[in-house]
């Protein structure tokens, strides 16, 4: 599987656990508010397998699970032969997923290679075009939330909050999601020649609005989580 970079322990991409966070080249996707641009192209330097799992075997009395994110993982053809891989050394895994390629996901789920799942809803579906930067198979998108709700693994959706969105775009993710156990209305952060953020108070507000809809809802990037 191509790898674009490893980061070797991180206490927040996990829940609960320390992690591994092996990140893959390539996005079907042109989020304008991206901030893993470097490596979407593929054209960077990329790290051996050998040099991920011989950190993996290394560690394996620290880290308490690996992470696989990018970029947009579903991507990778070597994708199930390196989780599978990784399960063999037992580590939890979690796959970080704008969820384009339900087939994929469906595979991961059937073989009990996922432990827990994280999937970008990146806008209610009339609006993906506008919120991905390109056109998207909003049907794949509603297929792999269904696959996900209906699972018994683990799972967040969680959104970023991008100043193309609204909260009337947020409530109606919502009807979306709704039955899900976990989901998450993350702040934006504004990179060069990009819109200025929501107003956070605005985040908050929303936030509740959709807890009050569909039961969950927790922040992210404020300082606060509620």
């Amino acid at each position: 599987m191509k790898i674009a970079g490893m980061q070797k322990t991180s206490f927040v991409d996990y829940p609960g656990k320390l992690a591994c966070v092996v990140f893959t080249p390539h996005c079907n996707m042109k989020c304008p508010y991206c901030h893993n641009k470097h490596i979407l192209s593929g054209n960077i330097p990329l790290i051996d397998e050998e040099e991920v799992f011989a950190y993996l075997k290394k560690r394996q009395d620290v880290l308490g699970a690996v992470v696989v994110t990018g970029g947009e993982p579903t991507l990778q053809k070597d994708l199930t032969g390196f989780i599978k891989a990784v399960k063999e050394l037992g580590y939890p895994v979690k796959l970080d997923t704008n969820g384009t390629n339900p087939a994929v996901i469906k595979s991961l789920l059937n073989n009990n290679f996922l432990d827990y799942v994280a999937m970008d809803v990146k806008a209610p579906l009339h609006k993906y075009y506008e919120a991905a930067g390109c056109p998207v198979n909003v049907n794949a998108i509603a297929e792999s939330i269904r696959l996900l709700k209906a699972s018994d693994i683990l799972h967040e959706f969680r959104t970023t909050f991008a100043p193309c969105l609204n909260e009337d775009d947020i409530l109606a993710i919502g009807d979306l999601i709704k039955g899900c156990k976990n989901y998450y209305l993350q702040q934006y952060r504004q990179i060069p020649g990009e819109p200025e953020a929501h107003d956070g108070e605005y985040v908050l507000k929303t936030a509740e609005k959709m807890r009050d809809k569909i039961g969950v809802c927790q922040t992210r990037g404020l300082g606060t989580n509620l």
